[in-house]
């Protein structure tokens, strides 16, 4: 248990680790593809540390947005090729010197050093894991630079943080309409299991979530929007918000994603 100071300032806890967070590795023989880095070189090290054990001997790397949970680790992967949008590389640029030396928004601990992107796309691109071949898509939810890994013929989704369970982290308020037309977009790729970032360990070590978890975070935004100029409903606690979701089985109940509601509520109530 980290001591109560470090948890308030330090974003490796507020916005990581006491919501929960994994990335996910794609095997096939000697070859891997890691959704993220997690939140520091030593989670990154346990990943790569692990994916040798079982043979690995070529690594692509993937991230699926900028924000410093999911690219801490990128020093363990500097020797491989790192894929990236674009604008994940621009916006990783751009504030470069304040997240290695922990002066960014997000605060300390520093990240030194960030390993840069080494191949970008814009929109969508292809890449192979051994005999797997996935689609790599760029979506503006929750981030203008979210990405994904589909793999249409295993139906499988790897969603990063453009879905949560219990709920979507708004980071950019002004842009929720667009995301509710970016998950819109996802929930048309027609994925059987959705495995996102953050979420209930006995749904991803299970069979992962369905199309469920995508329409709950388009009713979340909605009524996030209709909260703005409803007192009565931005005045709920995060279980009653969320109340019919809950009782479709499409999201779980975990009671730190209060806070974060309390946020976005905030957040859409002052944009």
């Amino acid at each position: 248990m980290l001591p109560s100071s470090f948890r308030r300032v330090y974003w490796i806890d507020d916005g990581a680790l006491s919501l929960g967070i994994c990335s996910y590795a794609l095997i096939d023989g000697a070859d891997a593809i890691v959704y993220d880095t997690h939140v520091s070189r030593e989670h990154a090290s346990a990943i790569r540390g692990e994916l040798e054990r079982l043979g690995v001997r070529h690594i692509v790397v993937v991230l699926s947005h900028c924000h410093l949970d999911h690219i801490a680790g990128t020093e363990i992967f500097a020797d491989c090729e790192i894929v990236a949008s674009r604008l994940t590389r621009d916006l990783l640029s751009h504030r470069l010197t304040a997240i290695e030396t922990g002066t960014s928004d997000a605060g300390p601990p520093a990240i030194s050093p960030v390993i840069l992107p080494t191949t970008v796309f814009e929109g969508q691109t292809q890449l192979a894991v051994g005999r797997l071949q996935v689609a790599v898509l760029q979506f503006n939810i929750h981030s203008a630079d979210g990405v994904v890994i589909h793999l249409p013929e295993e139906g499988l989704l790897l969603a990063g943080d453009t879905v949560e369970d219990t709920v979507t982290y708004v980071s950019d308020p002004n842009s929720l309409e667009s995301h509710i037309d970016g998950l819109e977009r996802l929930r048309r790729l027609n994925t059987a299991r959705i495995y996102p970032n953050h979420g209930s360990p006995r749904v991803l070590t299970a069979s992962g979530y369905g199309g469920g978890l995508i329409r709950a975070t388009q009713q979340y935004i909605r009524d996030l929007l209709r909260a703005s100029h409803d007192p009565e409903l931005a005045g709920l606690d995060l279980r009653s918000f969320v109340a019919e979701s809950l009782e479709a089985g499409w999201i779980t109940y975990f009671e730190a994603y209060e806070r974060v509601h309390r946020n976005n509520i905030a957040k859409v109530a002052a944009r």
